[in-house]
């Protein structure tokens, strides 16, 4: 639901004059989730929320009514585009700093949507303009009472789809001596439509050498088999095949056979004691009411596998923010490939998933982690795994 009076209170708690929102053609995701306009439309909008005040817009005549259901009375119609120029002038008269999707030297491609040339038209009209991240974080990124719930209900699931996985591997190498990645992939994916979940991507099922790659693709043309000694690592991720539902994503990792191997172990201990010192900066920071930003925890959980001589091998951020996309559009956990400055705060949910990644294998272990609106920790899909899962056969 719009809330007019919590934005302008949010647009002057960060110091801005207004916030301008706008998209062509559903190129800014981030405003549609805001203001809930379509992205069907096929002309240009502004819409100016003052800080104080009442709303302008700002649409072209073939659309004139696109932006009718929000607050403010005060619409300019264009044609032309010197009239769309004109317009844009007149939105924001009066204000020195308005915030937009803009990332300065695009740091967070994420909160980038708005395109040069109209940041340069914007700032020809006298503003300056900074980024719209904190309160996209705060109108689009939190999750309300439903979406939380869809949360918590799909992890309960994704936490089944492990076991399910693990049984399947289990059942197969004991009747056919191995099995295919891309069977154990499909066995989870039925398993998603069996129970009413959706995902925009199949899972990673990744064997050995495949385990070392983060973003490994699991498909048959790379198909390698699952047998007794392998280790293989599955990251899952998925939500409630219903409107708004939020995403649930993790990562666990299973030997075949009785003893795990000391290599194994030793490797996965690391990567749990650095997910662990995540989850324990954020929990310290709630307790202590103490602002925290995504790149402190991406530097606590990074310190552990630096420490321990490793932190060539873990190439990726800690994590990310986690919505109604899996990859969601509030403060990732990331001080490596962005230095994420936004302030990590309640009703947003986010993944904490240190990993390791050799030639030979790699191990990641993924949790979601929501703080919910009192600011209490919740480490979601249950207790984080402990240690490397064995598959008995």
């Amino acid at each position: 639901m719009f809330d007019l009076n919590a934005i302008q209170a949010a647009i002057r708690q960060i110091g801005c004059d207004g916030w301008l929102l706008y998209d062509f053609r559903g190129q800014n995701l981030l405003a549609q989730r805001v203001t809930g306009v379509m992205p069907q439309l096929s002309r240009r909008w502004f819409y100016f929320i003052p800080a104080t005040g009442e709303p302008k817009k700002l649409v072209h005549a073939i659309e004139p009514a696109a932006l009718d259901h929000l607050p403010g009375r005060l619409k300019t119609i264009y044609r032309r585009w010197q009239e769309l120029e004109a317009g844009v002038g007149q939105l924001v008269a009066g204000a020195q700093q308005v915030a937009m999707e803009y990332s300065q030297r695009n740091a967070n491609p994420y909160i980038s949507r708005v395109d040069a040339g109209t940041i340069e038209l914007v700032r020809s009209c006298g503003c300056s303009i900074v980024s719209s991240g904190d309160l996209i974080q705060q109108f689009e990124a939190t999750w309300d009472d439903e979406q939380e719930q869809t949360h918590f209900a799909a992890a309960a699931l994704c936490r089944r789809a492990f076991d399910v996985a693990f049984d399947f591997i289990a059942e197969q190498i004991r009747h056919q001596g191995k099995v295919l990645e891309t069977a154990v992939q499909a066995r989870i994916m039925q398993f998603f439509t069996d129970h009413g979940l959706t995902t925009y991507s199949p899972p990673i099922v990744a064997v050995g050498p495949h385990s070392g790659d983060p973003h490994f693709d699991t498909r048959p043309a790379t198909d390698l088999p699952i047998e007794r000694g392998s280790l293989v690592l599955i990251d899952l991720w998925a939500k409630l095949n219903q409107p708004r539902a939020v995403y649930a994503d993790y990562t666990r990792v299973a030997y075949v056979g009785e003893t795990v191997p000391e290599r194994y172990a030793t490797i996965f201990h690391i990567v749990a004691a650095a997910r662990d010192a995540g989850i324990r900066c954020v929990h310290d920071a709630f307790a202590a009411q103490r602002p925290l930003r995504g790149w402190e925890v991406d530097q606590a959980t990074r310190a552990v596998i630096e420490q321990a001589g490793y932190g060539d091998f873990f190439t990726h951020r800690t994590g990310h923010n986690i919505g109604q996309e899996v990859h969601g559009n509030g403060a990732h956990i990331d001080g490596l490939e962005t230095r994420d400055d936004r302030r990590i705060i309640p009703r947003t949910g986010f993944s904490i998933e240190p990993g390791i990644y050799l030639p030979e294998f790699g191990i990641r272990s993924e949790v979601d982690v929501y703080i919910d609106a009192q600011g209490r920790v919740h480490v979601t899909g249950g207790e984080p795994q402990s240690e490397i899962h064995r598959i008995r056969v």
